[in-house]
């Protein structure tokens, strides 16, 4: 059975993919990629010699699928505490879907990310203590990632406003052409530092930019939360993704 997707409005949209809530279970979204920038085009803009890689290496749907699966055997069933799960694949009228969980606040509606609840809410101290939850987590598991972006983590809250915890929805895995498993102990642990540090000065130049009123880029803010009663959260100006 296909899923049909065309004519709802994607409530997310990265560099390669849209995100819609899922028309059948709104506990779950669909990642599809986007109609306007296919394999082809991404493996186009990739220099030498990683152009020479066959299309399938390009497709992020397959690759997180497969990553997140590796993840949940290394740490068994704490992945889910941080890292979202996925169902597998969907058919639908916009090409082949990854299907997931879709992070809610206790409220129902769809969690911001940790890019647009600093923009919004600053850097509590709620935000503070999940982001360090986090933090701990990926060293104690020594979790294989590209680099933690503020607009890749979801930010889910309860009811009274307090931070329930985050989650990573994307750059997962290692990019290196070497297992992550193969390397040493100690060249994981350098690495998974390095992405810590890297979020940690995200999150202040995102502070520093908020008090001198300079807004962030779209990536990563809502197009709506999964209600449509609900409007519109507002759209910051396009200064370029801080």
């Amino acid at each position: 059975m296909t899923v049909i997707l065309s004519g709802q409005e994607p409530f997310a949209q990265g560099g390669n993919r849209l995100c819609f809530v899922h028309p059948e279970d709104d506990q779950r979204c669909i990642k599809v990629r986007r109609p306007d920038f296919t394999l082809e085009d991404l493996r186009r803009s990739k220099g030498f010699p990683k152009n020479l890689r066959p299309l399938s290496s390009f497709d992020d749907n397959l690759e997180e699928y497969r990553v997140i699966n590796d993840i949940c055997q290394q740490v068994g069933p704490e992945t889910f505490r941080h890292i979202y799960k996925c169902y597998g694949f969907v058919e639908t009228d916009l090409g082949l879907g990854l299907e997931c969980e879709l992070i809610r606040d206790a409220s129902g509606l769809i969690s911001l990310s940790l890019k647009q609840y600093i923009w919004e809410h600053g850097y509590t101290d709620s935000c503070r203590k999940a982001v360090d939850v986090l933090t701990r987590f990926w060293v104690s598991h020594r979790v294989p990632s590209r680099k933690l972006l503020t607009h890749n983590i979801m930010v889910q809250q309860t009811e009274n406003g307090e931070i329930r915890r985050l989650v990573v929805i994307d750059g997962l895995g290692s990019p290196n052409l070497l297992p992550w498993g193969w390397l040493p102990a100690s060249l994981r642990d350098k690495r998974v530092q390095g992405r810590i540090q890297h979020l940690q000065q995200k999150i202040k130049e995102a502070m520093d930019n908020r008090e001198r009123g300079i807004a962030p880029s779209q990536v990563g803010f809502l197009n709506h939360r999964g209600d449509r009663d609900t409007p519109e959260p507002s759209r910051p100006g396009m200064h370029g993704d801080h």
